[in-house]
């Protein structure tokens, strides 16, 4: 197993990709320290996980509070001794163009997607510094790589996650220690709804699937769990500051 002995720590991990991936780094051997603001739906994925024989923890977490976040990096700590994964999913879309889009939307958008993504990797680096090693994953989104129309709160934040992923990375990678940025396309998950909505509803989106995909279909959740295990592991060992883009070629069509 790939990840034998290793634990990590996911955010957003009680349902879609940060579940799917949650449960695959668990598969291949990792304690999974499993946090979500839905607390049942953390204690549900990581009883999956103990149902299939795996280890995990599952730690009831707001990702926009840093005391909470702190509280998180210390139960892994506290339960298993060490951290070699971070995969910090949580986020949120918030849909519409410059006039449409609330200073309280933007202001949420930069919260999750870029300050919560900031917060864990501070609070886990001291960790993974003085160990020599560690994998630090930041979901962002092929949005961070090109431009979405009237998507400016999350366009904007998924490109600075990614900038920031790339200048720790720069900063950190002497001590061992990788950072990458997760880049997922079209993934049908609830997490669309709001962009699905601007489209014009389901029928809209698949439409615009089908021809502007190359690939001419969505992602699946456990398409993305494989991209997450190589960048997590060691077969990504001389990799860090990458945005690793799953989208099926939607970003060059």
């Amino acid at each position: 197993m790939i990840l034998q002995d290793r634990v990590a720590i996911v955010t957003g991990a009680g349902s879609g990709i940060g579940r799917a991936g949650a449960l695959a780094m668990a598969r291949e051997g990792a304690a999974v320290v499993v946090a979500d603001r839905d607390a049942a739906a953390g204690a549900a994925a990581a009883e999956a996980i103990t149902d299939a024989g795996g280890r995990a923890l599952a730690v009831a977490t707001d990702v926009t509070d840093d005391a909470a976040l702190e509280r998180l990096v210390a139960a892994a700590l506290d339960a298993y001794g060490r951290l070699d994964i971070v995969h910090s999913h949580a986020g949120v879309q918030v849909e519409g163009p410059l006039e449409a889009v609330s200073a309280d939307g933007m202001d949420a958008s930069w919260r999750l997607n870029v300050r919560a993504h900031f917060m864990l990797a501070k609070l886990a680096m001291p960790v993974m510094r003085a160990a020599g090693r560690g994998s630090i994953l930041v979901t962002a989104s092929n949005s961070g790589v090109f431009y979405d129309r009237e998507m400016v709160a999350y366009a904007t934040t998924k490109h600075a996650v990614v900038a920031m992923v790339k200048q720790i990375a720069i900063d950190y990678g002497r001590y061992g220690v990788r950072v990458n940025a997760l880049c997922p396309g079209w993934v049908d998950t609830p997490f669309n709804d709001p962009f699905i909505r601007q489209m014009g509803g389901r029928a809209a989106i698949e439409a615009y699937i089908r021809e502007k995909i190359p690939m001419g279909r969505w992602a699946s959740v456990d398409e993305i769990a494989e991209a997450i295990l190589f960048l997590a592991s060691d077969r990504s060992s001389f990799m860090t500051g990458h945005a690793l883009v799953i989208d099926g070629g939607e970003c060059i069509a």
